[in-house]
């Protein structure tokens, strides 16, 4: 009686987690549907070469200009930079297998974190596995009910994501809108403290934050900034170090995060970095820094090794500045739109979002390998191709960007 009561126990209990797996399955399915029915559905295409301007990619015949990729100043497969990753990998070993504050503090990681903050003109930084991780991990650790943060609607989903974990007060401001940034400046004066956060430079649109205006918006109101540099650091301003540096107020910027995924490198990892005391508090309290492992030594000694060539020779900076004005200047003289201004990221606007996937569908058959970008990446009616310039792209490989632009766009009637 005993077993087959617990038998009929444990028919019913599979039974139940079968009807549970099933409808799992039917929710899942129906999402998935309607991503491809909306013409939206992202397919990963496959790289079996080293990253750079020109790659090679599955069951593609011949190489492939890369024009979709964030490796601004062409390291990701510098000589020096792939014999720094090798060296520190034969000297540190794979990995640490173990958080900073356990036993996963090597002198390359102390070493390269003062890098960062002498490059940065700050007093101190913390490394993380991604920006996104420095992101996510800032907020919550900085800013409690007692205080406000203040972001702008088209901020990073990590940044976004940050801000959610946290107990703060949170206002959004109309995207680069000074007025509407006063306005809850204005509102928030009544808690303790007030952080405004920003983008440098937003990765969808290819424009950049007027943190001269900002800054003076948050002297008046007695509020902080915060700028996350992604998209900037290695190659805006005139000796790489970013936004900041590019609108003259490195001074007036309280915290920088930052990544060593795209310009420094391109491998993975990234950072905070600011005045002294808020670094200390983020290795206390900071749960991504706490509860996730070091960064490979690899990777350190890549990323070391790219601000090194950057602090010695800024010259390639020059370069990829011509090369994204020859871009620009090309693409709208033959009548595409192009959104931001002067910023490596060239967004191609389109709008729709069918049209953007099939456009770089055919982009890819001419030899171009750039991607569409739709709803729920940026906002619907806006979808469009975003092309990267990289200092290592030559004047011929953007000549024939723009040439099979113009064959693509003629042939999907976005250009007449």
């Amino acid at each position: 009686m005993w077993v087959s009561s617990v038998w009929r126990a444990t028919l019913s209990s599979g039974r139940r987690a079968h009807s549970a797996l099933a409808q799992l399955h039917r929710i899942v399915e129906g999402e998935l549907e309607g991503i491809r029915g909306a013409g939206t559905w992202r397919s990963e295409r496959v790289i079996t070469s080293r990253q750079g301007p020109c790659v090679r990619v599955d069951d593609i015949p011949g190489g492939i200009l890369n024009f979709c990729a964030n490796n601004y100043l062409g390291l990701s497969s510098h000589p020096e930079v792939i014999q720094a990753g090798v060296q520190a990998l034969e000297e540190f070993g794979a990995g640490l297998s173990s958080t900073r504050f356990i036993c996963g503090t090597q002198s390359i990681h102390k070493n390269l974190e003062a890098k960062i903050a002498h490059f940065h003109q700050r007093e101190d930084a913390i490394l993380y596995p991604s920006c996104f991780d420095a992101n996510t991990g800032l907020f919550e650790a900085l800013l409690t009910p007692e205080d406000a943060v203040l972001s702008d609607e088209l901020n990073h989903a990590s940044i976004i994501d940050g801000i959610r974990l946290c107990k703060a007060h949170k206002y959004r401001y109309c995207h680069l809108d000074m007025a509407d940034l006063e306005a809850k400046l204005k509102e928030a004066q009544k808690h303790r403290l007030r952080l405004v956060a920003t983008d440098g430079a937003f990765s969808m649109d290819g424009d950049i934050a007027p943190l001269q205006e900002i800054c003076s918006l948050a002297a008046r109101y007695g509020a902080l900034v915060f700028v996350d540099e992604c998209h900037a650091t290695g190659f805006l301003g005139s000796t790489g170090r970013g936004t900041d540096e590019l609108l003259g107020v490195m001074d007036q910027v309280t915290i920088i995060n930052s990544t060593l995924g795209k310009a420094l490198g391109g491998a993975s990892g990234g950072y905070t970095t600011g005045p002294e005391p808020l670094i200390s508090l983020l290795r206390q309290r900071s749960r991504p820094y706490l509860f996730s492992n070091s960064l490979p030594p690899a990777v350190v000694g890549c990323a070391s090794k790219a601000l090194d060539l950057l602090m010695e020779n800024n010259a390639i900076i020059q370069s990829i500045a011509a090369k994204t004005r020859r871009f620009r200047s090309k693409m709208e003289a033959a009548g595409f739109t192009i959104s931001g201004a002067d910023h490596p990221i060239c967004p191609v606007m389109l709008g729709d979002a069918r049209l953007s996937s099939q456009m770089a569908d055919d982009m890819l058959k001419k030899g171009i390998f750039v991607i569409g970008f739709s709803y729920p990446v940026v906002p619907k009616g806006k979808a469009r191709i975003r092309v990267q310039i990289s200092a290592v792209h030559s004047e011929e490989d953007i000549d024939r960007c723009v040439e099979a632009f113009v064959e693509v766009g003629r042939l999907h009637g976005a250009l007449p």
